[in-house]
């Protein structure tokens, strides 16, 4: 994450991509590639694999597995995927690594974009992970303070803030501990909006209206992801102002983002991957986290909410969206 683009493209350049790994070639076939969770975030880990030198049915074959409705569950579906003997698993989120890490305490996993591994107990050190999960981490929670001071920056006298979050997800239960702890710091009340399924996010919006919040933050779990528009459309609706983590939900409409970069945690992702099926040991393979943030404002939106953007957080911005 700390690379710029040109620097990893080069990266993955100068990396020796051959023929599939060792281990493949003593077993005769093609290295198989689960994917676990939701298909639409996938592109850039694929795109950074075929950079690598990785083909689909080419030279490995990826095997996905996503939830279609609320009635499948990852856990199942990590069942599903470890009955097709993938070589390494890679999930996107805490829920989706700990379906697979239940599954398997063998077949190496690489996890994407997880909010606390420490915290949901996934590794025990992100140094010496020391099992068979690795990957990366979106400082989900850590930053959930940061971003509430930003907020507070945007509105001075705000006061009640409300925190869409998956209750089915562990990592969000400590970030909205964190926001908790931030927020009694700053003088804000945070309203509380849970939603483990999808189905759910609409009326924890509704209900969460009822407490009558002043802004909104919303986290990166991949269920929030998968339903932006939803959200973003609500927010404007009831001229919410909102914080999200990813700056895509700033470009679709939201007011402002701050956070590491998500395609780029999934690009990484790809040398985790790449360095397994050539031979190394996920317990060898520190966990990587993000060491760059972007703050990312959309002034239309806020000349929409009434909101003048104070010039020291115009200054800090990564990008601004006119």
């Amino acid at each position: 994450m700390g690379m710029k683009r040109r620097e990893f493209i080069a990266a993955l350049a100068s990396a020796v991509v051959a023929s599939p790994p060792a281990h493949a070639q003593q077993q005769g076939r093609i290295p198989r590639i689960g994917l676990l969770n939701y298909a639409p975030f996938w592109n850039p880990l694929l795109d950074a694999l075929r950079e690598l030198g990785y083909v689909d049915h080419q030279n490995v074959v990826l095997e996905y597995r996503q939830p279609r409705d609320k009635s499948e569950r990852l856990s199942d579906l990590a069942v599903e995927l470890i009955d097709h003997h993938p070589d390494v698993i890679v999930t996107f989120g805490a829920v989706a690594t700990l379906a697979a890490r239940s599954a398997t305490t063998t077949i190496p996993i690489v996890m994407i974009a997880v909010g606390d591994p420490l915290g949901t107990g996934l590794v025990p050190s992100l140094a010496r992970p020391g099992a068979n999960v690795t990957g990366n981490t979106i400082f989900g929670a850590e930053l959930g303070a940061k971003r509430l001071e930003m907020l507070r920056e945007m509105m001075p006298s705000v006061s009640r803030v409300a925190f869409l979050w998956n209750s089915s997800n562990p990592a969000n239960e400590l970030h909205f501990e964190e926001v908790r702890r931030g927020a009694a710091a700053l003088g804000i009340t945070v309203i509380s909006a849970p939603a483990e399924i999808p189905e759910k996010i609409a009326g924890a919006l509704e209900t969460m209206l009822a407490e009558r919040p002043e802004a909104l933050l919303v986290t990166a779990d991949p269920m929030h992801q998968l339903h932006a528009a939803q959200i973003i459309e609500f927010a404007a609706r009831h001229q919410l102002p909102t914080m999200y983590q990813l700056r895509e939900h700033v470009i679709a409409g939201g007011l402002m983002a701050y956070g590491a970069s998500m395609p780029e945690l999934f690009r990484r992702g790809a040398l985790y991957i790449d360095k397994i099926l050539k031979g190394t040991r996920p317990a060898d393979l520190p966990v990587e986290q993000p060491t760059k943030f972007e703050l990312v404002i959309n002034l239309k939106t806020a000349n929409t909410l009434g909101l003048t953007v104070p010039p020291t957080l115009l200054a800090r911005a990564e990008e601004v969206i006119e």
